[in-house]
């Protein structure tokens, strides 16, 4: 009887897996970072950032973007500061997926 309780557990499990890969394998149709190359919003996207602050200045500065000044994150989670483009400055901003606005 043990044994026939314990092939049924294993039989459980098995299949638990199998969906928890096929699930995983699907992945959320919306990560996180959509490509490091290119915005996927064209504004800043609200929600939980995880960049650190050097993580942000560097993103930022791979825009093309420099003196990056008064970075802070905002109520929004989206990191905020000014720098120069193109001999302007302008205010920049870097929210959770990695958009540059």
């Amino acid at each position: 009887m043990r044994s026939l309780a314990a092939a049924l557990a294993s039989l459980a499990m098995t299949g638990l897996a199998a969906n928890a890969q096929e699930a995983a394998q699907n992945g959320p149709q919306n990560p996180a970072i959509k490509s490091p190359e290119a915005n996927s919003s064209s504004t800043p996207v609200k929600g939980a950032n995880s960049f650190t602050q050097d993580q942000a200045k560097a993103r930022i500065e791979a825009k093309g973007y420099t003196k990056v000044a008064g970075l802070h994150k905002d109520q929004n989670g989206v990191w905020r500061a000014t720098a120069e483009k193109d001999g302007k400055s302008a205010p920049v901003s870097l929210d959770y997926q990695g958009n540059v606005n």
